[in-house]
């Protein structure tokens, strides 16, 4: 008895392990929100928040990691495009793509080297236009720009040659232009600091004499006037401007250099010298007055044994809903790679974008010290199923590739990924892959239908809480165009806020590009109660919209979000 008892528990611990196993492991972990991508390398962040989404740049890593063929060393030369996400949420990001900028940039000819660590800004023009603009390190010799009229594209350049290089006024002697950190203040006027590298030869561990501050002109595509040194202790590279509290805060990461000089630097506030290769920062009212920078000293300090890669940093201090949020990046996602046998132990330094909550007194300009984590942020919001959502939003994966990915290979001169937002892209899935949603709000009364954007041959499975979750949905693929494929789920068990795991579980070659849920009617006509009513549209028996003003007879289905963003039907007549 006791034999078959054990034989029959056994044999259902292995059909969960099976039913789990089907599944691809993840290099993000599940309940870690560090790093913002679990499946693109990428760096040195900059970000815009607009109409309420904030949109993260960077570097493109695995552009360099593909033309190398996933080995060796990131030597960063063939990066020539820039990657874009998005988030409402913090915790699930929307991939955009990329930017092509060697493309958008081929008429600069031979100036045209690569594209590193961008600096985005935005701002309403004179003629009441929304103006977005991206300044990108020209590999380590000049700065370019981009101009788009929407926060992904498409982009043009809109000079012929790179925006400032060593001839630019005040520049000289610069060793690396390159790392701009882009600021508009309240005025509506662009700012650009820049500049990094060793001392130069009348300059000293202490005061390298390679940073510099410009006023931008008014199509923000140039200088106004001269760039001006800033008085920067022991800095390498990794230029931030910001405006916080009315003042203009500047970032930028330190040397590797001994600091057996510090002891002459009379302003240092009383703070001790900062760890090697730490982020610090200085505050000014008047930029271009080399003598009014204020320094603060490090806030995030040389974290070497953190076990993050942790290495020279580059980092975007942003206000988003309220929140400060410090965006940096790490070898995070190659690390977990490699420890799961799934990069090649020579491959190195190909980084990965993190994000943490930073503490920032806006009276005092003070930055608090900070330490860097693998859990990241929490979700301040939830995503709502009732909305068209894009297949690229996620939170973690395993076993996606994007589609526009393959387009680049060891042979290609320049970038081919494009400069489409998302809703172009589609998310490629083998059998076992998977995407995760975190923070799923199905509201009160559930939903009743889901919908799945797709083509290919094979089996999608929508499951609810953990990977190895039975399927609350099934979808049998087969299509060679992008298909609606929707079936009927049981809104008692899909209501209130979930996971969702959206698992390819047979085919391959399976494209994924959208989902949306149905919202379950109620059965009886109901009023709302203790819920402000943030935005309501009312349609008939038939599905027709009804207009705000209407005069309908008879029943009508009222569909409402509350203050919390919970979506929510009612009956009424």
């Amino acid at each position: 008895m006791y034999k078959k008892l054990f034989l029959t528990v056994a044999l259902v611990v292995a059909c969960i392990q099976s039913n789990a196993q089907l599944l691809i492991h993840e290099y993000k972990p599940v309940g870690e929100a560090n790093p913002i991508s679990p499946c693109v390398f990428c760096a040195d962040p900059t970000a815009i928040d607009y109409k309420g989404r904030l949109y993260v740049y960077g570097t493109n890593d695995t552009q360099q990691y593909l033309k190398n063929g996933k080995t060796g060393g990131n030597g960063y030369g063939d990066i020539r495009s820039l990657v874009i996400f998005s988030t409402e949420d913090m915790v699930n990001w929307t991939f955009h793509g990329t930017i092509d900028v060697g493309k958008l940039c081929s008429s600069w000819g031979w100036r045209f080297a690569a594209s590193w660590a961008p600096s985005a800004v935005w701002r309403t023009n004179a003629e009441g236009e929304d103006e977005f603009f991206l300044y990108f390190a020209n590999s380590g010799g000049s700065i370019g720009v981009l101009k788009a009229s929407s926060p992904t594209g498409p982009w043009i350049s809109p000079l012929t040659k790179p925006m400032i290089d060593g001839d630019t006024p005040g520049v000289k002697p610069c060793n690396w232009i390159f790392d701009p950190g882009a600021v508009v203040d309240e005025n509506g006027t662009g700012w650009i600091a820049f500049g990094g590298g060793d001392p130069q030869p009348t300059g000293s561990s202490l005061w390298p004499g390679n940073s510099r501050i410009a006023k931008l002109n008014a199509s923000m595509t140039g200088l106004d006037g001269s760039a001006v040194n800033m008085p920067a202790p022991y800095l390498f590279e990794a230029s931030e401007l910001n405006i916080i509290g009315g003042r203009f805060v500047y970032t930028y990461n330190t040397s590797w250099s001994d600091r057996n000089d510090w002891g002459s630097f009379t302003g240092n506030n009383g703070q001790p010298a900062p760890s090697t290769c730490s982020m610090c920062y200085m505050v000014s009212d008047t930029p271009l007055v080399p003598e009014s920078w204020d320094y603060r000293g490090e806030y995030v300090p040389n974290e070497g044994n953190f076990n993050m890669g942790w290495g020279n940093n580059h980092t975007h201090l942003h206000k988003f809903k309220g929140k400060y949020y410090l965006f940096y990046h790490s070898t995070l996602l190659e690390q977990s790679m490699k420890n799961e046998g799934a990069m090649n132990s020579e491959a190195s330094g190909y980084r990965s974008i993190g994000v943490d909550l930073a503490t920032v007194n806006e009276n005092t300009q003070t930055i608090n010290k900070m330490t860097l984590t693998r859990n990241g942020v929490d979700a301040i919001g939830n995503i709502n199923p009732y909305e068209l959502q894009e297949a690229e939003t996620m939170a973690t994966c395993g076993g996606i590739s994007y589609e526009d990915f393959t387009n680049i290979s060891k042979n290609t001169r320049i970038s081919t990924l494009g400069n489409d937002a998302s809703r172009n892209m589609q998310v490629k899935m083998q059998t076992g892959a998977w995407i995760l949603l975190r923070k799923v709000e199905f509201g009160t009364n559930g939903a009743s239908k889901i919908m799945v954007r797709a083509k290919g041959e094979g089996t999608i499975e929508v499951r609810i809480g953990r990977k190895g979750a039975s399927p609350i949905a099934t979808f049998d693929i087969s299509s060679s165009e992008m298909s609606d494929f929707t079936v009927d789920v049981d809104a008692n068990k899909l209501h209130g806020q979930k996971n969702v795991y959206i698992a390819v579980t047979s085919g391959s070659d399976v494209y994924l590009d959208a989902w949306q849920a149905t919202e379950a009617l109620p059965d009886a006509i109901d009023a709302i109660s203790g819920s402000k009513i943030v935005k309501s549209e009312s349609y008939d028996l038939s599905g027709r919209r009804l207009p705000d003003a209407h005069q309908h007879r008879g029943i009508v289905i009222e569909q409402y979000t509350d203050e919390k963003g919970v979506k929510h039907s009612r009956k009424r007549r």
